[in-house]
């Protein structure tokens, strides 16, 4: 088996077992309240870095000449 297919399979494997072990810990541990607000904060600080780094790059971006147009007087 090649590299690529072996590490597509660890890969594969890693994400299905922490996906029962965050299962697990959701819904059987007394983990639970922790759990879900570590995973609520993870999802809005992801959503929201996403949004100021497309800001950031709207902000920095100097226009290409292309994108500027002539104004119709």
């Amino acid at each position: 088996m090649t590299r690529r297919k072996m590490t597509g399979i660890l890969i594969f494997c890693s994400c299905i077992s922490g996906f029962f072990v965050y299962a697990y810990l959701l819904m059987l541990s007394e983990w639970s309240p922790i759990v879900l607000q570590l995973s609520v904060l993870m999802i809005a600080g992801g959503i929201l870095g996403v949004i100021s780094w497309i800001g950031y790059m709207m902000a920095t971006t100097k226009p290409s000449p292309s994108s500027i147009l002539p104004d119709d007087k």
